[in-house]
C-alpha cells in the first residue's frame, strides 16, 4: 500500500478553500494548471511511500500513540504560495509548531515501524491546490491572490493514515484516490 500520515481539513475548511479555488481557476492562465481535487486535500505530515502489509499492524499501533501523546490543536488554512515552479498551495495558521511535532512523532512511528523514511526535512504545512504540467505557467498571480485567504479555525483532533490509489488508466485529467484507512484521536480529543 502507498501511505501517508496527514491531517484532514474540516468540511468548513474545505469549503472555502473550494470558493477560493473557483476563484483561482478565473485567473489568466488556470486551464495550464492541473487542479487538485477537494476529496483529496490534505496535509501530508509523513510520506511512507510503498509499505509492506506485514508492517502495517505495527504502524496502527505507533500512530496511535503519536495521536495519543499530542493534544488537539487550532489550525486555519491561510495564505498560500508555490514550490518552484509547478506547485501551488494553501498554508496554515494557528497551531503550527503541533503539527510539526505530530509530523515528527509520525515520522518516527513510521521509522520505528521498519518503514524507510526519506531524509528527514523540517517540515512546512501545506495544501498542495493545482501543479503546472511544466515550467511556463507563472504562478505568480495566483501565490498573489492566495496571500489574503483566511479559512476559519477548527481543531485538529485526529491523525490520519491515507493510502493514495495512483491512477492507473493514464486518462487526462485523472487523480490519485485518496482512502483513510486508519485515524486516531488526538490526546484529550475523546
Amino acid at each position: 500500500m502507498r501511505l501517508f500520515a496527514a491531517v484532514l481539513p474540516s468540511r468548513v475548511a474545505v469549503d472555502e478553500l473550494a470558493a477560493e479555488v473557483g476563484l483561482l481557476q478565473a485567473l489568466t492562465g488556470a486551464g495550464d494548471l492541473r487542479w487538485t481535487k477537494r476529496d483529496g486535500w490534505h496535509f501530508t505530515l509523513a510520506f511512507m511511500g510503498e509499505v509492506d502489509d506485514r508492517v502495517v499492524p505495527e504502524l496502527r499501533d505507533r500512530l496511535a500513540r503519536a495521536a495519543h501523546r499530542t493534544a488537539p490543536f487550532p489550525l486555519r488554512l491561510h495564505g498560500g504560495g508555490r514550490f518552484g515552479r509547478r506547485v501551488l498551495w494553501a498554508g496554515a495558521a494557528g497551531g503550527l509548531d503541533e503539527m510539526r511535532l505530530l509530523a515528527e512523532r509520525a515520522d518516527a512511528a513510521a521509522r520505528r515501524a521498519g518503514i524507510p523514511m526519506d531524509e528527514h526535512r523540517r517540515y512546512q504545512a501545506h495544501l498542495t491546490v493545482a501543479r503546472g504540467r511544466d515550467d511556463a505557467v507563472d504562478l505568480r498571480p495566483f501565490v498573489e491572490r492566495l496571500r489574503e485567504f483566511e479559512g476559519s479555525r477548527w481543531d485538529v483532533t485526529e491523525l490520519a493514515l491515507v493510502r493514495s490509489n495512483l491512477p492507473r488508466g493514464g486518462a487526462a485529467g485523472e487523480h490519485p484516490r485518496y482512502e483513510t484507512v486508519g485515524s486516531w484521536p488526538l490526546g484529550g480529543a475523546g
